[in-house]
C-alpha cells in the first residue's frame, strides 16, 4: 500500500501516462485514439463519492478531458498546460489547501513542477525512470492506463 494521509482533500493528476498507457494510436487519417481503463474511471467515481476534490492537469488538449469534465461535473479539468505547478498552485489557493492536503500523480519530467507543490507524490510503475529514482515519489504497483489511478484511490480510501 502507498503511504497516504487522512488529511488529503484533493487528488490531482496528469492524464496521459496515468489514465492511459502513454500510447497514441493513429488511424489512416491520423486521427488519434487513446485507451482508458474503466477501472480508473470507476476510481474517479469512487473518489468523488467519498467527497474528495479531483483535478486533471494535462499538457495535451483532448476531447477525452471534456468527457471527464461532463461525466463527473468536475470544474478542475485543465488541458494544454505547460506550467503544471502554476495551475496546481492556483487550484490549491482556490480551495485553501496546503501541500499536505494534496496528492499529485504524474508519470514524466513535465510533472516535476507539480510534484514540488505537494507532499504526496505518486508515479505509475511505468513512469519515466528519472521520477522513479526520486526518494520522495511513491510508485504504484500498476502501470498507467492499467489501474494505477484506481490503486491510488483504493489506498487513499483505505488509509
Amino acid at each position: 500500500m502507498l503511504e497516504l494521509s487522512k488529511n488529503i482533500k484533493l487528488v490531482a493528476s496528469d492524464f496521459d501516462g496515468v489514465f492511459t498507457d502513454g500510447s497514441v494510436y493513429l488511424d489512416e487519417d491520423l486521427k488519434q485514439v487513446k485507451k482508458i481503463n474503466f477501472s480508473d474511471i470507476m476510481g474517479v467515481s469512487r473518489l468523488l463519492k467519498a467527497d474528495f476534490k479531483f483535478a486533471i492537469i494535462s499538457g495535451e488538449t483532448s476531447n477525452i478531458l471534456n468527457y471527464f469534465k461532463n461525466k463527473f461535473s468536475v470544474d478542475e479539468i485543465h488541458g494544454g498546460v505547460r506550467q503544471k505547478g502554476i495551475v496546481l498552485t492556483e487550484i490549491m489557493h482556490k480551495y485553501s489547501l496546503n501541500a499536505d492536503e494534496v496528492l499529485y500523480i504524474g508519470d514524466d519530467v513535465n510533472d516535476i513542477a507539480a510534484f514540488e507543490c505537494v507532499k504526496y507524490k505518486i508515479a505509475p510503475q511505468n513512469a519515466n525512470p528519472i521520477l522513479k529514482m526520486r526518494a520522495d515519489i511513491q510508485i504504484t504497483k500498476n502501470f498507467g492506463g492499467n489501474g494505477a489511478f484506481r490503486e491510488v484511490v483504493e489506498d487513499l480510501l483505505n488509509s
